[in-house]
């Protein structure tokens, strides 16, 4: 069995030394700090089996750094030790769901037993609060990064979660809108009641205003004042529903209201089919939440997150290996975490090896980029608007002399093609010309026209 590490954070030098030794004494590697910053660190990059911890470190106490830990270690125990022993902290710690609450003075061997209690038990008490809807384990619902961007995200929902304030969550399909309104409502204290997500975009305008409204006798979901109503794409409620939301968010006791969308509400609001007010009201806190491809580093956990979660659907168990994993790494995933999530589940259903490879990979990829090429929605009805966006305003200039629009786009098409096939290669000149079906020595000049080389 490996050796146990304890994360031991103490700003008193003589505590930390005693503590140290007696945990080092007992078998464990122990990594000690007099930091916040330091212990944060180390939990977000995944070091550490169990956390033991000053509730002041500094003057900010650690119970709000707690949000953001369990956030991105929903399973570390953690246990806080405090001279101020008051029922205030003592109930701080309980509503933050730690292992346990030390105060001090305490029995050098009492911490040891703790320790070791914290470590056998495989996970911390839950704090008490309704669990979420058709996840009562938490096992399917939960965000995965330890990205920058990621970062940000648990930091504005460890902020939020515990108020009553109005969240809209702005970003692409699939990123995880969701997943990040669920953690809101099941993280905070207040949100003891239910959480119901509405499709927005799936439903009828009579049904919207049905469900959330009821039928004028106050007995619409916006009413139970200590539920969550999750709106998603909220820039498709129609102008009726706009003006009765408006109308709800001026009243004491309502539902709390997260809301999301793909495209930005200043946008739609600019166009005039969306209320400004209501605008004003819903985007009290905004979390943009990133695409994938800007958090590519958090792929390979996501990865393995996913194939855990295909095993305890009763798929087989799968490993992926590390050449498959470096071409994961290379797509930009137009579908975000949605996509890559259902090339894992698929992969696992129907790939009869124990151990995903590269070629596993480069089919399903392959086969669904032809698809949508084949497609009724594929590139060029895609890249159809976009020209008219980009390039129409330089066309209906006339013929100047000079022009160089069909240059300057051809370009701009092959820049990023080139780019993704070099990435697809890992740089290897020969497979992309090879892959690109062009002559080498022709890719090399195209690479140097388009300022690739130095890239």
């Amino acid at each position: 069995m490996s050796q146990k590490t304890v994360l031991l954070a103490e700003d008193d030098a003589s505590i930390r030394l005693i503590v140290n030794q007696t945990l080092v004494s007992a078998g464990y590697a122990v990594r000690a700090t007099s930091s916040p910053e330091a212990l944060e660190r180390w939990v977000r990059n995944g070091e550490g089996d169990v956390v033991v911890t000053d509730v002041y470190l500094t003057d900010t106490p650690i119970f709000e750094l707690l949000p953001s830990f369990k956030l991105v270690r929903p399973d570390l125990p953690i246990i806080v030790m405090s001279g101020q022993n008051t029922i205030l902290t003592a109930a701080s710690a309980a509503e933050h769901g730690v292992f346990d609450y030390l105060p001090k003075p305490f029995d050098i061997d009492q911490m040891a037993d703790l320790v070791a209690r914290a470590l056998k038990s495989g996970s911390p008490p839950k704090p008490h609060r309704t669990s979420i809807d058709n996840d009562p384990e938490g096992k399917e619902g939960r965000l995965v990064g330890r990205s920058d961007p990621m970062q940000e995200v648990f930091r504005i929902i460890s902020r939020v979660m515990n108020t009553d304030l109005t969240v809209l969550i702005e970003g692409e399909s699939g990123t995880g809108k969701e997943l990040a309104a669920r953690s809101i409502h099941e993280l905070g204290k207040q949100n003891t009641g239910r959480f119901y997500s509405l499709e927005l975009a799936a439903m009828a305008t009579d049904q919207v205003s049905r469900e959330l409204f009821g039928d004028g006798d106050r007995n619409g979901l916006a009413y139970q004042s200590d539920a969550t109503i999750y709106l998603d794409e909220i820039g498709d409620l129609s102008p009726e529903a706009q003006t009765q939301l408006v109308k709800l968010m001026r009243e004491e006791g309502s539902a709390r209201i997260i809301a999301s969308t793909r495209a930005p509400l200043s946008g739609l609001v600019d166009q005039g089919s969306f209320r400004e007010d209501l605008y004003y009201r819903i985007n009290v806190v905004r979390i943009d939440m990133p695409p994938l491809r800007q958090r590519k580093n958090d792929i390979p956990e996501l990865v393995h997150t996913f194939l855990a979660r295909a095993e305890r659907r009763g798929l087989p168990a799968k490993t992926i290996e590390t050449p498959a994993m470096d071409l994961l790494m290379a797509y930009d995933w137009p579908g975000n975490v949605r996509e890559l999530e259902n090339l894992i589940f698929r992969l696992t259903a129907l790939s009869p090896d124990p151990v995903i490879k590269q070629r596993d990979i480069e089919r399903e990829l392959r086969s669904g980029s032809l698809k949508e090429l084949e497609s009724d929605e594929g590139l060029e009805a895609k890249i159809e608007p976009l020209l008219h966006r980009f390039v129409m305003a330089d066309l209906l200039k006339g013929n100047e002399d000079g022009s160089r629009i069909y240059q300057s786009v051809l370009e701009q098409l092959e820049r990023p093609l080139i780019k993704l096939a070099l990435s697809v290669t890992s740089g290897n000149k020969l497979k992309t010309a090879a892959l690109l079906g062009v002559n080498r020595n022709t890719l090399r000049a195209r690479m140097t026209a388009l300022g690739l080389t130095k890239d």
